[in-house]
């Protein structure tokens, strides 16, 4: 194993996963409107469904967008589309009451995982993960090493989000500033799209 861009490899996850994205910010606003309980479906899903993509395209599906590129075009701008949606979606979410339980209800563990075949983010982890990054052991191994960190990197992140979200529900109290801060995470949300249109 190359030891040197294995800690290379170390650095690039880490400041990916920890850093705001359509993810953290979906996890933050999640954390503060329904708890963190409730959003751990939420979070299982972003890390099963994301360790899985690194998994699937790098022993192998990748290749399938390499051969036909439009594919990529399509995801791209399908998550841009679906992007959107959320952002208005969490714009207009407050907090919830005693009640809302069976009417709202924070992203489940499927909708999470299929959520980052078109996330825009985690493209760029991924294409970054298995080119720039696929020489820290042989194949296959180096592709279970970063299924691995993906896993473990991907767990803390997600709850560290999700936790400081939740943590804000104490400070938090009124339904002016859960869906002031809302708008805010829904402004960050669609922020993110811009590397998508600026790449087009």
């Amino acid at each position: 194993m190359s030891h040197s861009l294995f800690y290379a490899f170390l650095t690039f996850m880490v400041v990916m996963y920890f850093t705001p994205g359509p993810n953290n910010i979906m996890l933050l606003s999640s954390g503060l409107t329904y708890g963190f309980r409730r959003t751990i479906p939420h979070i299982v899903g972003i890390v099963i469904g994301f360790a899985f993509m690194v998994a699937a395209v790098g022993l192998g599906l990748g290749s399938v967008f390499l051969a036909y590129p439009v594919l990529q075009t399509i995801l791209k701008y399908a998550g841009a589309v679906y992007l959107i949606y959320l952002a208005a979606a969490i714009a207009m979410s407050g907090p919830t009451k005693p009640g809302d339980g069976a009417a709202r209800s924070p992203m489940t563990f499927w909708g999470a995982a299929m959520f980052q075949w078109i996330n825009a983010k985690g493209w760029v982890i991924v294409i970054g993960t298995i080119t720039a990054y696929a020489a820290i052991a042989q194949f296959p191994l180096n592709i279970a090493i970063q299924t691995l960190i993906s896993l473990l990197l991907g767990t803390v992140s997600t709850v560290v989000w999700a936790l400081f979200g939740s943590a804000l529900r104490p400070v938090l109290t009124s339904e002016r500033l859960v869906r002031a801060f809302n708008v805010l995470m829904a402004v960050l949300l669609l922020a993110s799209l811009y590397p998508v249109f600026m790449d087009a």
